[in-house]
């Protein structure tokens, strides 16, 4: 396979530029990992099963979002499938490559590791890359703890990598030569003859150590392997139990014997080295000296029609795990599911195909932000829903991966987010799809760049060709003259600059042709959210601290807000602004807080800059608090948990806490405690809006989690991170704005969390450690508001103020059920400023770290800059603006009560 994605590359690099230019000008004129275990059953009834109820089709809708072209054959297909979950609507983004094996210039075929070889692990972009395919997603099952081989079998370029294993109702999905599908269930079956015609069973190729089903036995002991140059590593396999017999076959005869051990060596290319135990051992010492000939035949055998397959006639095939579809209908569970979290939500990837055979289908199910995951079950109503006729289940959640080359582009892009964002995870194998297609006339062109641009921001185009088989061609030495149809973009002679919100299109012309895009530049209204992606700063003159802006638009996707398009306004001290950091000059004496305001077309957040805004809690290193080790459940984790020096990189003076856990044992949920100062924990004093945590990450994909207490003794269990995917050292900024508590917090311990769900998927043993925990208090926390107890009466302009009658301009109101009052009202009291935009007719309030705007007429209002609803809106009486007493109250922290009978209210 090797040889022929290199060939095609080199196809592609030979195309010819000037006639690509010519042809341009006249085209625009016209223009889940599995760790093997025992005891699976062979056949488990799955949801639905023999089709749809009425009810499950009532609850569940496939429709189709879009779609893209990747090349000749292959267009990838987005859907969204929405169903109900616990009497809720949950709703998960499928995709679908759809793959025309009609088509002479596409072909499908396995991609393994790196360089094509076993006991490599890959990113799915990493194999794309390497053999040239424009697409591709994760592929078949592995053992986590072993050297990386798939379990089940892997053809690529014809040749067979590796047979299946031994296992019940694992099923491969396959492509023959002529361009079938299909997906069976096969046993590998073979023998080795000797000179004297004598024969031995054969029990595989290039398979890692596993346990055979059903009868629950050491794949290597007694039995007899090929390993060929696809498996890289000199030990074959690793963990096997057994003392191996090897011997070097090359040309058919034995070139090396090597009794009880292993050839110092990988198996040559033209060449194969067999691995025996015990019996198999014994007929190698015998039949297999140095000189002698010996052969190796094989076959596959289907356990669904008995019948024996020539390996020969597939031009590839990837193993899977359980059949989801068959005869266009939910299938039953060939094989248990518990241990590939088959009843939860995950992300999830499956390779099916039509009822004519002529298209193969490719899918990945989202789980991310933006997309719930989805059950096997639920799954495969969707996979009914898409018309797909048969479909086995590939290796899924962490591991589901899709990438693909973008129409007229060179390379390839990440599909979606994964379980972990854009990290992917290292695999054995994928399922890539290839084009033949020669080079061909231009069928089009388009422009390459953002879509949606910021005001201010900056942004280059490029033009983009592709030829008639869909497939990019070079653009490069095409003349274009840029220009925006509109004033919402100026061209400056090297990029567009976004002047104000509104839609234009990028325009580019060459000779007579022209071709343009559609480019949004975001304005307010297309604003949900404006925040600061930092909990705070210090009021100290020298304070540098960056502050990020990011948005949250109307359509739910977050985007980072260019530095150029904020504009800053500093309250309360000195200071400014400049790429995104701010720089604190000067602050006046005896200043509690400040505010930096961050302002983008007229919509504003703030974040309060405050005296010791973030404090040291415990760096450990002159500390006399002892960590210890707890682990649940007793009899299935154990672990340490120790101050120490000179850790990775910190100086022995610096110490820092190593949690050290071990969760080999059992299968049920785990977790390995780090409990500090013997349970009586680290006084946060008070309750941080974010803590950061230095943490030395063990890439073991586990959860890490934190325990705090309040001084009544509740507990509270917050997420560090939901996945440990880095290794080495990172700082974590831990949001605790959502926890819920109030008073003071105490850390009581920082754990590992292996959970039975997806426990496959993780490292059962490893090392972290943790260093400068530091906590961010609330504005509130560090400066004084005023307090008081006020009571108002509907009518009244008499007012009681902590048990003093004191009189008011303006008497509360009742409208719409709702009572009114001036803002100035509150602030007078409790602490605060508010402004007047006469001509926006808005009103702002600024309490602590509190910041709202209210507009007259309008229920929408922005707290802390995020837009909310209220039932009511402010409104103008006799040139006096009344605001909502309950709603400005209760988003100034204040709680209020009503009396009905008196008609009275009171705040504190």
């Amino acid at each position: 396979m090797g040889s022929e994605t290199n060939e095609m590359g080199n196809t592609k690099g030979t195309r010819r530029k000037s006639r690509c230019s010519k042809w341009i000008v006249m085209l625009i004129t016209g223009a889940m990992l599995l760790s093997p275990g025992y005891g699976f059953a062979s056949v488990v009834k799955a949801d639905g099963e023999n089709g749809k109820s009425a009810a499950s089709m009532a609850a569940s809708q496939l429709t189709k979002t879009g779609e893209e072209i990747i090349t000749s054959g292959a267009r990838l297909i987005h859907y969204q499938f929405t169903t109900t979950r616990g009497g809720k609507p949950a709703t998960a983004k499928l995709n679908i490559i759809e793959a025309d094996l009609s088509n002479p210039y596409l072909k499908l075929d396995t991609m393994t590791g790196k360089s094509g070889q076993l006991t490599t692990r890959q990113s799915v972009s990493g194999m794309v890359k390497d053999t040239g395919a424009v697409a591709g997603v994760n592929g078949d099952y592995y053992n986590t703890g072993l050297e990386g081989v798939p379990l089940g079998g892997a053809i690529a370029g014809g040749a067979m990598v590796s047979s299946p294993s031994a296992l019940k109702g694992m099923y491969a999905f396959a492509v023959t030569k002529e361009g079938k599908p299909s997906i069976d269930e096969y046993r590998f079956e073979g023998y080795v003859q000797g000179e004297d015609s004598s024969t031995f069973p054969l029990a595989g190729i290039n398979k890692a150590t596993y346990m055979t089903e059903p009868d629950k036995k050491y794949s290597h002991m007694d039995t007899m392997y090929i390993y060929t140059s696809a498996w890289k590593n000199q030990e074959r396999p690793s963990k096997s139990s057994t003392t191996p017999t090897e011997v070097l076959v090359r040309n058919g005869v034995v070139e090396r014997l090597s009794e009880m051990s292993s050839l110092p060596m990988t198996a040559p290319e033209d060449g194969y080295i067999l691995r025996g135990h015990g019996k198999a051992a014994e007929y190698m010492r015998q039949n297999m000296q140095v000189g002698m000939l010996v052969s190796a035949k094989y076959h596959l055998n289907s356990q669904t029609t008995g019948q024996q397959v020539d390996p020969g006639q597939f031009q590839m095939m990837i193993g899977g795990h359980t059949l989801l579809v068959e005869n266009g209908k939910a299938s039953g569970f060939t094989r248990n599911t518990d241990s590939i979290s088959g009843s939860s939500a995950r992300a999830r990837t499956a390779v099916g195909y039509s009822k004519d055979g002529r298209y193969a289908y490719i899918i990945t199910v989202e789980k991310n932000d933006s997309s719930v995951g989805l059950t096997l079950a639920e799954m495969q109503k969707a996979l009914v829903q898409a018309n797909v006729w048969k479909a086995v289940n590939l290796d899924g959640g962490g591991s589901t991966t899709m990438v693909h080359r973008p129409l007229a582009e060179t390379s390839t892009i990440l599909s979606h987010d994964t379980e972990t964002g854009s990290t992917q995870r290292a695999i054995v194998n994928g399922l890539g799809i290839f084009t033949t297609a020669p080079k061909g006339e231009v069928k089009g062109m388009m422009l390459a760049g953002s879509e949606k641009l910021f005001i201010g921001q900056e942004a280059s185009y490029t033009m983009k060709a592709y030829d008639q088989y869909y497939n990019p061609i070079d653009a490069s030495n095409t003349n274009v003259n840029w220009s925006s149809s509109n004033s919402v973009l100026v061209w400056n002679g090297t990029s567009f600059v976004a002047k104000k919100s509104g839609k234009a299109q990028v325009v580019a012309k060459s000779g007579s042709a022209k071709t343009t895009k559609d480019v949004e530049v975001i304005g307010a209204s297309s604003l949900d959210e404006l925040y600061i992606a930092a909990s705070g700063a210090p009021l100290v003159a020298g304070t540098a601290v960056t502050l990020p802006v990011k948005a949250k638009l109307k359509d739910g996707t977050t985007v980072n807000v260019p530095k150029a398009s904020v504009t800053w306004e500093l309250q309360g001290f000195s200071g400014n602004v400049k790429d995104g950091v701010l720089h604190v000059t000067k602050v006046p004496e005896g200043s509690q807080i400040g505010y930096a305001f961050a302002n983008y077309d007229g919509f504003k957040t703030m974040i309060p800059v405050t005296v010791g805004a973030e404090k040291l809690i415990e760096d450990f290193n002159k500390t006399a608090l002892t960590p210890s080790f707890a682990g649940l459940p007793k009899e299935s984790t154990f672990g340490t948990a120790s101050i120490v020096g000179n850790y990775e990189g910190r100086s022995a003076a610096d110490k820092v806490v190593k949690l050290t856990y071990d969760m080999s044992k059992g299968a049920a949920n785990k977790f390995a405690y780090a409990i500090l100062n013997g349970g009586a924990g680290l006084p946060l004093g008070g309750t941080p809006t974010s803590m950061k945590i230095d943490v030395y990450g063990d890439n073991s994909m586990n959860w890490l989690r934190a325990k705090f207490t309040d001084k009544n003794g509740k507990e509270y269990l917050h997420d560090v991170s939901k996945y440990i995917d880095w290794s080495g050292w990172k700082t974590i900024n831990v949001d605790m704005s959502s926890i819920g508590a109030s008073g003071d917090l105490t850390l009581e311990r920082l754990y590992v969390v292996n959970l039975q769900d997806g426990q496959d998927e993780r490292a059962a043993v490893g090392e972290i450690a943790f260093d400068n925990i530091r906590a961010h208090m609330p504005a509130g926390s560090s400066i004084s508001l005023p307090s008081a107890d006020m009571k108002l009466t509907v009518n009244s302009k008499t007012a009681s103020v902590n048990g003093k009658d004191k009189k008011l301009d303006v008497a509360p109101i009742v409208l719409h059920n709702s009572t009114y009052v001036p803002v100035k009202v509150i602030l007078d009291e409790f602490g605060g400023k508010s402004t007047w935009n006469s001509a926006a007719r808005k009103v702002t309030v600024l309490r602590g770290d509190r910041y709202i705007e209210l507009v007259v007429g309008a229920k929408e209002f922005i707290s802390n800059g995020k837009r909310n609803k209220s039932e009511v809106a402010p409104v103008l009486r006799s040139n006096r603006t009344l605001v909502p007493l309950r709603l400005v109250s209760e988003q100034l922290g204040l709680v209020i009560n009503w009396d009905i009978k008196s008609k009275s209210i009171t705040i504190r």
